[in-house]
């Protein structure tokens, strides 16, 4: 696929996402929800991409749906669904990969942008980041799963707070709150993601696709469901997995694993 609207760049393990639309501050609408689903897709094609960096050109993540867009969506309902259901598509996939995505967050992010960040697996953010719902600003109600990850992410009290003010956080505060893990500074944002895959990569990628998965399960499997679940998916992982025992083997023998590449599914 042809990309017009994001910019997508391979770098060994490494997949590389740009919204790159800088003078509308990287909106998500129709034809960009669309180039990133295609994305979301090719990259988990590519074998031997274990991590995806995603981010924003110029001052913004992105700065959420397109408002002059959707009156157009608005007055034709079946393409406003259709929308929808790209939106929803394209963040489910981003949250059901194996590869760990990672956000970067640059200056604003807020409504459909902060529905994008919740989909991630890992978050960083610029020190000068803004990070909020803003949907209520302009009348709209999150339609990308907002409303559902957000509470999840930083408690419902404080959900509601941004969803119902309209407030943008500051980088500390995101960052208190459980939105980012770590702020740092403006310039050193694509650095600092660099230095969290560095980490990861010297692990088994099979390892942190399961870590994900089990992790993701939480969301929607009532706790004794998950308990059960996670004995069944450890013992699978144990007795299938060459990198269980390599691990074992390694810290035996005091040397650095050599695990093997993510399997495709």
């Amino acid at each position: 696929m042809t990309y017009k609207n994001i910019k997508l760049a391979y770098d060994g393990r490494i997949a590389r996402v740009t919204l790159a639309r800088p003078d509308k501050l990287n909106p998500l609408d129709w034809s960009t929800v669309k180039e990133l689903k295609a994305a979301v897709v090719e990259i988990e094609a590519q074998r031997g991409i274990d991590f995806v960096l995603l981010t924003g050109e110029g001052r913004s993540f992105s700065a959420g749906g397109d408002l002059d867009g959707y009156i157009n969506l608005y007055a034709h309902p079946d393409e406003f669904q259709a929308f929808l259901g790209d939106f929803y598509d394209m963040l489910t996939g981003i949250e059901q990969a194996s590869a760990i995505w990672i956000a970067a967050v640059n200056g604003v992010c807020v409504a459909g942008g902060i529905e994008l960040l919740l989909a991630c697996d890992m978050a960083l953010a610029a020190e000068g980041a803004k990070i909020g719902d803003g949907h209520l600003n302009f009348g709209q109600l999150p339609g990308a799963g907002g409303s559902q990850r957000l509470p999840r992410a930083i408690g419902l009290l404080r959900a509601k707070h941004l969803m119902l003010t309209g407030e943008l956080l500051d980088a500390r505060t995101s960052e208190s709150w459980g939105l980012v893990t770590k702020v740092v500074p403006d310039a050193g944002l694509i650095a600092a993601a660099e230095e969290w895959i560095t980490g990861m990569a010297t692990k088994s990628a099979i390892g942190l696709a399961g870590a994900k998965r089990l992790a993701n399960m939480t969301l929607d499997t009532p706790y004794e469901d998950g308990l059960r679940q996670e004995i069944a998916f450890v013992h699978r992982y144990a007795t299938t997995e060459p990198d269980a025992t390599e691990g074992l083997l390694a810290f035996k023998e005091k040397r650095t694993p050599r695990f093997g590449a993510r399997k495709e599914d």
